[in-house]
């Protein structure tokens, strides 16, 4: 016999007319769109529950008191601005040149007996000193640096996020080191040399709308000492200990009007010990005639570690289950109530069939995850803030892509879910199928269950890497952090493990539909 073939581009079994059964379908069975109606419930409800659970504080002394916001940079992102800074004003063009001899310092490892201290000699990596033109000593105010650190050679930074590497190697007083930063309007330039003779440019920054009056000087700051131990069930806890720097500096000359007067000293972003009143873990400053001893504790840096906002979308994995079965039950129906031949013979193409189906249940759970997503996250976000939680400031892009992003993986997960259910033709195993693919080794990374190596491997290669679109707070390679996916951060790039979760997802409705097509229904 011939096969059919119909005639008619846009009439009754056009793909716009096979869309429209497949949505009537969906939402005259009352089970479907209640499905639908409770993942969106779910991640409205268990969102609003959490953040209404969750609080913070502080002690001042013996009182309890609300943990103080932290800084903001130029560009919005919250920062740490914690380092000692001994510096003179500069009004519009100038310039300081110094030798830095030395910088050694103190870690606290882990106790070795419980109750003392154990502290030893070293710097960290990121333990940096240097020269420093900042718009003032306020915290989070825009700043440009050219500085010695640890182990990672020279480095220019400014504002926070931004980092250039100079020359390699570290400073002693039989390699000391030379530093010169530049001001030329809002464009501030810094070098580096060996001898003080030949000098090299490490970087030029632009330092938008930079008042007239400047402070120039000389800082030193140390990160935390970051270790990373496993737990009794093989996963992983980050904490961070006190170090501090100190670093040796003469030769040094100033250039610029303001400058050559008495050098003032401050202590950015010092906090108080349990008194409320003593600074706890101060910088300090030791002037001898032309040489400066400067510690520092802290760091000038982008703050990763605070509650980010895709923490109050945790609610979303719960809801993932309810549009799992839904999207199941969605094609498996049909072969339990022996529907789908009435369907084949209504539309023959049975690839376009599939593809309908997928189309509908892809775009109904996106419009309805969209609108929880998009109610949940503002409202969350201020409970938390009511309740001294601190949600890490993004930009409105990135807010905009984590309530996408978020539904477009239910979306996707509902359509991989789908096809499972064509491939198997039966609700339980498709279910778990699904459940075991997207879900488990997501919750397995995240938990802290299974080692960082592993955690990383699952997020990577499973159709769990699509997740990696929510993550609102990138990497930054100057700073030392616990980047793990238990602290939300993802070993690829949030485009990068959605497109994972597309391609597992299109793999498998191109199985589904071959399946189809060649089976008897």
């Amino acid at each position: 016999m011939t096969p059919y073939r119909s005639q008619v581009r846009d009439g009754r079994d056009g793909f716009a007319q096979l869309l429209h059964a497949e949505w009537t379908k969906f939402r005259t069975v009352r089970g479907w769109t209640a499905g639908l109606a409770v993942a969106a419930l779910l991640v409205l409800a268990l969102g609003l529950v959490s953040a209404s659970g969750s609080h913070s504080s502080c002690m001042k002394g013996t009182v309890e008191v609300p943990c103080p916001v932290p800084p903001t940079g130029p560009g919005g992102e919250a920062v740490r601005d914690r380092f000692y800074f001994t510096h003179q004003p500069l009004n519009g063009d100038g310039a300081i040149t110094v030798r830095v001899n030395s910088m050694t310092g103190q870690i606290r490892k882990p106790d070795v007996t419980p109750g003392i201290r154990h502290v030893v000699s070293g710097v960290v990596p990121w333990a940096k000193a240097g020269v420093m033109i900042k718009e003032s000593i306020e915290q989070g105010a825009p700043y440009a640096a050219v500085m010695v650190t640890g182990s990672h050679g020279t480095r220019m930074q400014h504002n926070f996020t931004e980092d250039v590497a100079g020359r390699p190697g570290g400073v002693s007083p039989e390699s000391p080191r030379w530093l010169r930063l530049t001001r030329s309007g809002e464009t501030i330039t810094g070098e580096e040399s060996p001898d003080g003779r030949q000098w090299t440019k490490v970087g030029t920054v632009r330092l938008a709308g930079l008042p007239a009056q400047v402070r120039i000087g000389l800082f030193a700051a140390s990160p935390g000492d970051l270790t990373v131990s496993s737990n009794v069930i093989g996963g992983s806890i980050a904490a961070s200990r006190f170090t501090e720097a100190t670093a040796v500096m003469d030769e040094v000359s100033l250039r610029g009007e303001g400058t050559g007067g008495t050098w003032k000293r401050d202590d950015i972003g010092v906090t108080t010990g349990l008194d409320g009143v003593t600074p706890h873990h101060p910088g300090r400053l030791e002037h001898s005639g032309g040489t400066f001893t400067i510690t520092g504790v802290g760091d000038i840096a982008p703050l990763t570690e605070e509650t980010s906002i895709e923490r109050t979308l945790t609610s979303a994995m719960v809801a993932l289950i309810a549009v799992i079965v839904v999207a199941v039950l969605f094609v498996t129906a049909e072969y339990r109530r022996h529907l789908i031949r009435t369907t084949l013979l209504a539309s023959p193409r049975r690839g376009r069939v599939l593809a309908a189906k997928a189309v509908v249940v892809g775009v109904v759970t996106f419009v309805a995850t969209l609108a929880a997503t998009a109610v949940t996250l503002p409202i969350a976000r201020r409970i938390s803030e009511g309740n001294n939680i601190h949600i890490l400031p993004v930009t409105m892009l990135t807010e905009l892509r984590v309530i996408a992003g978020v539904a477009a993986v239910l979306a996707l997960s509902a359509v991989l879910a789908l096809a499972l259910g064509a491939l198997f033709r039966r609700s339980a195993m498709a279910v778990i199928v699904a459940i075991v693919a997207i879900l488990v080794p997501y919750v397995l990374a995240t938990a802290s269950l299974l080692p960082e190596s592993v955690s990383d491997w699952l997020l990577r290669i499973t159709p769990a890497a699509g997740f990696a679109v929510q993550q609102s707070v990138p990497e930054y390679p100057q700073v030392l952090s616990h980047y793990a996916p238990a602290a939300g951060y993802y070993p690829l790039p949030p485009w990068a493990g959605f497109a994972v979760l597309c391609g597992y997802t299109a793999l498998a409705l191109a199985l589904a539909a071959r399946r189809l097509r060649r089976s008897d229904v």
